[in-house]
């Protein structure tokens, strides 16, 4: 497998994206042992102090800091460029800055994309056909990403791979030595993690278990995890307080508890190990990727969901259930159905693992090694390579659509700044 950069977000910053990336690199670097480099997307004035693996930062608003890092990836003896793909961790509208710095990188470049509107706007689908254009690969974590990929934004079904959201590679177990070691030994444990926001629906959860309570009393709902750096800045604890006050109104102090931590992997498997039924209630129906839901279906969970696009993917052919958004008496009514029939709720296990095996961490960097080889090799496959202009480009406005092939990069001397750290710093 040839030597990769990483261009992503990257702890110690606490996102979703930061935490995949750091398991794709180390699961990339385990498989192959080839190792390669992280250039971590920061915003302006943060001062997070990265691990050696990290060989530079990407300021995210900073036109300037995008030429450098397109220097920094053309002299680097890495053979290619991933990009662990986000709207919103790159500037400009749409995250549209990261577009000239592609045309500038002259090795190959996967794309990973973490969100794939189904209804994008006029310039969101631009600045997505795009970015696919200046992409060599595109990696979707759905078969759903794929076809909205093909079906909306015109792209050649060739040039998408879909690799799935990595998990751990944990064995199947029952829930009961694993409860009374967190302490919650004879309770029937629901859980949520992940970071929290309004968009997570966690009150719809809490406005549920009254029915739920009423017929198993012995249940308790935990719900892990920091509130949302971004929101947390935006507002406080607001939302988290909003559900306590929830609770109490409802007199669910003994059945709800707040894990109020950013925890660490081994923390988070042991929760999700003592889990009788894993929710998400979430609220976005077009939410194409959920790392906390592949995780619960990695190790095997009985899971309750809102019909978002890829818990329908996932929970398909009986590996789950799905509840209505914003629907408290459903969500009930699944929950229930689960814990009154201890033998359904084991079938659901068992098929949640055979899938989520699949989508352990050392398949999903198999899978990542095959295209990097591909890119690297030479024989590339057919659709492999840039541009490819989609078909319906037409319906773009004269002054955003790509007519012809990318003009071919110009060759720019490198500039790195090092910083104090020894790490080159593209400020």
């Amino acid at each position: 497998m040839p030597a990769t950069l990483f261009l992503a977000s990257y702890p110690p910053r606490e996102c979703g994206i930061a935490t995949f990336t750091r398991d794709v690199v180390g699961s990339v670097e385990r498989t192959s042992g080839m190792r390669g480099g992280i250039i971590a997307v920061d915003q302006p004035g943060s001062e997070r102090r990265y691990g050696g693996d990290v060989i530079g930062t990407l300021r995210d608003r900073d036109p300037d800091s995008y030429r450098q890092m397109a220097r920094l990836v053309n002299d680097h003896p890495a053979r290619l460029l991933n990009i662990q793909h986000e709207y919103g961790l790159f500037g400009g509208e749409d995250g549209e800055l990261l577009l000239d710095a592609l045309a500038q990188v002259r090795k190959p470049v996967a794309v990973t994309l973490h969100t794939v509107l189904p209804k994008p706007s006029e310039h969101h689908q631009y600045v997505t056909r795009e970015l696919c254009n200046r992409s060599d690969a595109v990696i979707v974590l759905s078969q759903t990403g794929k076809r909205i990929l093909q079906e909306i934004y015109a792209l050649d079904e060739r040039k998408i791979a879909v690799i799935h959201h990595g998990v751990p590679d944990v064995p199947f177990a029952s829930t009961d030595a694993f409860k009374a070691e967190l302490g919650y030994g004879g309770r029937l444990v629901l859980s949520t993690f992940g970071l929290i926001s309004r968009g997570k629906g966690l009150e719809y959860a809490i406005e549920a278990l009254p029915a739920i309570v009423e017929r198993h009393p012995e249940v308790l709902y935990l719900i892990i995890g920091e509130t949302h750096p971004v929101v947390r800045r935006q507002e406080g604890e607001t939302y988290r307080e909003m559900l306590s006050a929830k609770i109490a109104a409802l007199g669910l102090q003994k059945n709800v508890a707040f894990i109020n931590q950013y925890l660490k992997l081994e923390q988070l498997i042991a929760y999700l190990r003592a889990t009788d039924v894993y929710l998400t209630p979430y609220l976005n129906p077009v939410q194409i990727v959920s790392g906390t839901l592949a995780y619960a279906m990695g190790l095997g969970k009985a899971i309750v969901s809102t019909p978002y696009l890829y818990a329908e993917e996932l929970l398909a052919n009986r590996r789950g259930s799905l509840a209505n958004f914003r629907d408290a008496a459903s969500i009930a009514a699944q929950i229930n159905r689960l814990l009154d029939d201890p033998a359904l709720r084991r079938c659901v296990e068992r098929r949640a693992d055979r899938f989520g095996r699949q989508m352990t961490w050392s398949n999903v960097a198999r899978d990542y090694g095959r295209i990097f080889a591909d890119l690297t090799s030479g024989e590339v496959r057919p659709a492999l390579g840039r541009p490819l202009v989609p078909s319906g480009a037409q319906g773009l406005p004269a002054q955003l659509r790509q007519t012809g092939p990318l003009a071919p990069a110009q060759r720019l001397a490198p500039v790195p700044v090092i910083d104090r750290d020894r790490r080159v710093r593209m400020s």
